[in-house]
């Protein structure tokens, strides 16, 4: 997601490892950067999962990626994704009875957040530091 909306919303089958972040990187990053017109000018946030920061992502990331935003382990109030989830849970109003209902269900109301949505979020990220900040450490109201 960015300022400009949201990319790409793979779905994984079975355990996300290093390995199916790395394809999920390299098979909808580029796109999900085009499709929103960010090509090399975005900053990519991810948190420290272990996944994240195994030595082939960040290799791959380095070679890839021109900006990074570094964050702190465990801090779910600086990334905005965080919200998006949030939402889509609250929009899903829907009994889902499979698994693929579940993906139709999101793919569709993935599709129905709207730029104005992501980009309050990614505008709200200077008080989210400022708060994180003033906070030293203890949760902030994001």
């Amino acid at each position: 997601m960015s300022g400009r909306g949201v990319g790409n919303l793979p779905f994984i089958d079975g355990t996300m490892d290093k390995w199916g972040y790395l394809n999920v990187l390299k098979e909808n990053l580029g796109q999900s950067a085009e499709k929103l017109g960010l090509q090399g000018s975005y900053y990519f946030q991810h948190d420290n999962d272990p996944k994240h920061t195994a030595d082939i992502i960040k290799l791959w990331i380095l070679y890839n990626i021109p900006k990074q935003l570094h964050t702190p382990p465990q801090s779910p109030d600086l990334n905005p994704i965080e919200h998006i989830w949030d939402l889509l849970e609250h929009r899903i109003q829907h009994h889902i009875t499979s698994n693929e209902m579940l993906k139709e269900v999101l793919q569709l109301e993935w599709t129905k957040i709207s730029r104005e949505e992501t980009r309050k979020l990614v505008q709200s990220m200077s008080k989210r530091l400022s708060e994180v900040l003033r906070r030293k450490e203890y949760p902030t109201s994001y």
